[in-house]
């Protein structure tokens, strides 16, 4: 995560690093993105970059997660087990709030290539409480993943995690 120099810095050079965090990452994999690239379209020295962070997955794990929590806001939080249709409407809002945001291209890219390269270590994920939330929690990342993937199909794989979520959420 960031150094406190980089939490401290004002918040136009902030904002200014970010967004060339979020170039780099929208249109480059963790694997080929390149700290040069940041650092110039930033306007910083390279030695700037490493003062506020590890390396360029530790810059991508805190984009990603800002991302996330930016995108989330959107979303109802609930710590109970939800209906089959407020979970449909979960993953619906969160593709809503994903697609036309600046970071539609980041997240697509996360799930197209990024995912597997970055260190598990780098992502906070919520951890389930139970058998039934883990996989509630595994089907919607999975259709958003897909339908990200495959935009045209998005409406079929939302009504398939529907049905699946359904099924898994019954009471027996």
């Amino acid at each position: 995560m960031p150094s406190t120099t980089f939490l401290n810095l004002n918040e136009d050079k902030r904002k200014k690093v970010v967004q060339s965090l979020l170039l780099e990452f929208s249109n480059h994999s963790v694997s080929d993105a390149q700290v040069a690239r940041i650092v110039k379209e930033a306007g910083i020295a390279r030695g700037a970059f490493y003062k506020y962070f590890n390396d360029l997955q530790d810059a991508y794990a805190y984009l990603y997660q800002q991302a996330m929590v930016e995108i989330h806001k959107k979303i109802t939080n609930s710590s109970q087990i939800l209906s089959a249709e407020e979970y449909r409407k979960q993953i619906k809002d969160f593709l809503d709030a994903v697609n036309g945001s600046p970071y539609q291209d980041l997240i697509r890219l996360h799930f197209q290539v990024n995912e597997s390269l970055v260190k598990p270590s780098h992502t906070k994920a919520p951890q389930p409480k139970d058998s039934r939330e883990w996989g509630v929690m595994v089907l919607s990342h999975e259709a958003i993943k897909e339908s990200l993937q495959t935009p045209e199909k998005e409406k079929q794989i939302i009504e398939r995690c529907y049905e699946a979520i359904r099924l898994l959420t019954q009471k027996a």
